[in-house]
């Protein structure tokens, strides 16, 4: 019976990510797909003093919403968390520690070294998971798919070399 109501959920969701994806891809609001990266390259512009770069004027527009879109996301999760109790604040998760041992120092050269290979391929590639697989697969672009299985095939991949108890 919980699996029905976690696939209601789901459905919820899903809905609910479709339409924000219809009214931020309107003409009218900010004519782009979903998507994260671009606030980085933007935070780091306005950061060192680069707005009358090149690179800069071109991701303008869209870095400075996606920016208010990634704090949005963050100060949801935070409000949900708080609201359920589910909040907890530890630098090595218990799933973590089980595998790859209790060193803080260990997860944090790990969480760095990920985020900065996913932020940079996603520099790469002119976008990040979310734009590519969100609006993508919305707008039912076979690169979109392509793409979307080969993330899937490499987290279980990865995931189950990461985690293997040696």
């Amino acid at each position: 019976m919980k699996f029905i109501g976690s696939t209601k959920r789901a459905l919820w969701i899903g809905g609910a990510i479709g339409l924000l994806n219809v009214a931020i891809t309107n003409i009218f609001v900010s004519n782009r797909p979903i998507g994260a990266s671009t606030s980085y390259p933007y935070i780091a512009g306005l950061l060192f003093d680069l707005q009358n770069s090149i690179y800069f004027k071109s991701i303008d527009k869209a870095g400075s919403w996606e920016m208010w879109f990634l704090l949005g996301g963050f100060i949801g999760s935070l409000c949900i968390a708080i609201w359920t109790k589910k909040f907890k604040m530890h630098c090595v998760p218990a799933l973590w520690g089980r595998y790859q041992g209790k060193s803080s120092i260990k997860r944090l050269a790990y969480s760095f070294l990920g985020g900065f290979i996913l932020i940079l391929g996603a520099r790469i590639a002119d976008g990040c998971a979310s734009g590519h697989i969100l609006s993508g697969n919305m707008e039912m672009a076979v690169s979109s798919l392509v793409f979307a299985i080969c993330v899937a095939l490499s987290y279980f991949a990865f995931t189950k070399f990461f985690y293997k108890k040696s």
